[in-house]
């Protein structure tokens, strides 16, 4: 069984968006699921070059797995993490209206999967997709106010789901959260958090997300203990 896969996307460790990414995993455990975290900062490597390389069948990236200054390019196993997860957590900062950088290649890197898409193989005939996969956004800034702070990016991230048959089922878009503390400040927030996760935790146990077995989470959860289950 693949777990439901947390996408930290900040370059600071323990960061905002993290801290907001443990709360949510909190309540997913609690709930006796797993949310699997899985740092982007961790992983190597480039932004799109527009070679023009994917477009062709097998729509392969050109930048995968090549050795760049001794690192050595990751991105196709973060895609491959993406597509087995059942459920998709993104925690993600906005720096200066938009997302970060090291982010923002990942989401240019799915240039290949857009490729694909368009230009199926001729005389082949098409399988039908999986189900959608459900996504969770959450997007904090430390600027308290601005109409437009979140909106280039939920687009962005719309467009960077769409060829993952993936699209945003909830949101939480946090303001005026510069450190760590100011998240520390405000129990209420925090609660929510936990108990946003704690939902799709209870849901994931009850068997309403394809792709996700129930039956082998670590924890009794809410799908498996009706007697104790809050849900």
């Amino acid at each position: 069984m693949s777990n439901p896969v947390a996408l930290l996307c900040s370059p600071h460790p323990n960061g905002v968006s993290d801290s907001i990414a443990s709360l949510v995993a909190e309540g997913v455990a609690e709930a006796g699921a797993c949310l699997q975290t899985v740092a982007l900062r961790d992983y190597a490597f480039e932004g799109c070059i527009d070679c023009g390389g994917c477009t062709k069948p097998p729509h392969k990236c050109t930048l995968a797995g090549r050795n760049s200054g001794g690192n050595i390019d990751r991105a196709e196993e973060v895609f491959s993490l993406i597509e087995a997860a059942p459920l998709l957590f993104i925690s993600a900062p906005i720096y200066f209206y938009s997302l970060p950088a090291h982010f923002k290649a990942l989401i240019d890197r799915t240039q290949r999967f857009w490729a694909a898409q368009n230009h199926p193989p001729a005389g082949k005939p098409s399988l039908p997709r999986p189900p959608v996969k459900p996504t969770l956004v959450s997007l904090v800034a430390g600027r308290p106010r601005g109409k437009l702070l979140f909106s280039g990016s939920l687009l962005t991230l719309r467009y960077f789901l769409s060829p993952l048959n993936a699209t945003i089922s909830e949101t939480r878009l946090l303001r005026g959260l510069e450190r760590v503390k100011d998240l520390e400040e405000r129990p209420a927030v925090r609660a929510a958090l936990r108990a946003w996760g704690h939902d799709w935790g209870c849901r994931l146990m009850a068997g309403k997300v394809p792709g996700y077995d129930p039956t082998t989470a670590p924890g009794p959860g809410c799908g498996k203990d009706s007697a104790s289950s809050s849900c």
